[in-house]
């Protein structure tokens, strides 16, 4: 991946970009504070002129002499008899000429021999802020090298100044020259800055940021190829918001994982289930062919057990049908009719307990109670109920007592199956209707309730745990009555 198109190529950039415009707004009103110092130098430098100027004239003559009418508020010139003294601290001073300004009266103190006209006068002392910074910028913008200014300033009052306000002459050009050099050094210095924060912030964001979240994108692409063969993340013990995505990156790659063999193996239970269904089918049509032989003969007990035989293999069969129809085990939609419901708990007590034991099963269900429901369905429901009960008291040997309640409540029936066994482990509890996790028991597949809240939901009400403790169990179903 080129430099550009990484995201630390463009921080990078980024970086050096915001560094510069950092600089450019703090070298603007740099560069009006040193035009500034830069003329009040020269002012200073004129006013130490001045003093010596008239500490000289006071020893030669002891009389003042008046300038006032050599001097010219647009040129200044020297008479050619004048010391060259004066050229030498003008020279020292840089500028052209030297006066000094109480407001009402100017008096001049040096003036060159040239001759110029002053383009533009400054008062440093009246400018703003805003103007002092549009004067130095014009300098470099628009530079003038045969210009001459004017520029009035106090100076510095430690320094025993000759007057309020020392007034010069000097060529732009020299002011130019130095602004110049001035701006060039911090070009330099800003590029050096820019440069190295630049690089320090790429190696820290490429350290700590991008070689992190390098770390995360090749996992998930190495997870995204192979799932079950990718090795999962190990993310680390970290605070950041990184580590943060990387733990649940690993949790989500794990869970994945285990959601994917989960899938596979229910695959290849239901490719079995599919092998075994066609022929089980088969085995179930010879078993009613035989029930039908029951059914003729002379044995009391034998002719009152093979109509409910017939109907469980009838139930066995026609759910082999629709597996092998549909490839997989959903359920139909419900025929829902008016349904006995006490003939319908005396078919589950018959199904569950085939012989008298030492668990008992009561029924306390109205014998006018109707639920508008799928029977076989219902059935269904309320056996897989009351057989994971049995199981789970026979299995423990703790309970002997399965109760049915059934009752209207609004629109449905309400049908609640209690037993007084041992209660469900708190790990089944958390699994709780998950096919193949929810199971209670040792060699239990936990289907039993998974199927039986799919055929509740199907009618449009729903299984639940009401209560689980070591007293005893309670599931509850809700049937509602069909609209119209």
């Amino acid at each position: 991946m080129s430099l550009i198109r990484s995201l630390s190529g463009r921080l990078l950039i980024l970086t050096i970009i915001f560094v510069m415009l950092a600089e450019i707004l703090i070298f603007v009103p740099s560069l009006a504070r040193y035009r500034e110092d830069y003329l009040r130098e020269r002012l200073d430098a004129a006013n130490i002129v001045a003093i010596a100027m008239e500490g000289n004239k006071n020893r030669a003559s002891g009389e003042e002499t008046d300038y006032s009418n050599v001097y010219e508020d647009d040129y200044f010139a020297v008479p050619e008899n004048e010391d060259d003294l004066q050229s030498r601290l003008l020279n020292s001073a840089q500028v052209l000429s030297i006066a000094l300004n109480d407001g009402a009266r100017r008096t001049p103190v040096l003036q060159g021999v040239s001759k110029e006209m002053v383009s533009a006068t400054f008062t440093l002392d009246d400018d703003s802020f805003i103007d002092k910074i549009k004067d130095a910028v014009m300098v470099l913008v628009k530079p003038q090298s045969d210009r001459v200014i004017r520029v009035i300033g106090a100076p510095d009052f430690d320094r025993s100044p000759m007057s309020n306000a020392i007034e010069i002459t000097l060529q732009e050009e020299q002011l130019t020259t130095a602004m110049r050099d001035f701006a060039l050094r911090i070009l330099k210095l800003s590029l050096v800055i820019s440069l190295l924060t630049a690089a320090l912030v790429f190696l820290s964001l490429n350290r700590w940021l991008v070689r992190p979240m390098r770390r995360l994108i090749d996992a998930m692409t190495d997870f995204r190829r192979s799932p079950e063969q990718a090795r999962i993340l190990d993310p680390g013990s970290g605070q950041t918001e990184l580590d943060e995505a990387g733990r649940e990156l690993s949790t989500m790659q794990t869970e994945v994982r285990a959601a994917l063999l989960h899938k596979t193996r229910l695959a290849e239970l239901g490719e079995a289930v599919a092998k075994i269904n066609h022929d089980l089918r088969n085995m179930l049509a010879s078993a009613q062919l035989l029930a039908d032989r029951l059914e003729r003969s002379d044995d009391p007990m034998v002719r009152r057990t093979a109509p409910k035989l017939l109907r469980s293999l009838d139930r066995a069969t026609d759910l082999c049908t629709r597996t092998l129809a549909f490839g997989k085990a959903d359920e139909p939609p419900p025929f829902r009719r008016r349904v006995p419901l006490l003939k319908l708990v005396e078919e589950v007590r018959e199904a569950v307990f085939l012989e008298e034991g030492a668990i008992q099963m009561a029924m306390e269900v109205p014998p006018d109670l109707y639920a508008e429901a799928d029977p076989d369905q219902l059935f269904r429901i309320i056996q897989n109920l009351s057989r994971n009960a049995e199981q789970a008291m026979t299995g423990t040997g703790q309970g002997s007592r399965l109760a049915v309640l059934a009752w209207r409540e609004g629109d449905g029936v309400v049908i609640d199956v209690m037993d007084d066994g041992p209660g469900m482990p708190v790990a089944a509890r958390e699994n709780l209707f998950k096919a193949f996790r929810g199971s209670a028991r040792k060699g239990g597949t936990g289907l039993g309730l998974h199927i039986a809240r799919d055929l509740a939901r199907g009618h449009g009400g729903d299984v639940c745990l009401l209560e689980s403790t070591a007293e005893g169990t309670t599931f509850r179903v809700t049937i509602p009555d069909t609209t119209g």
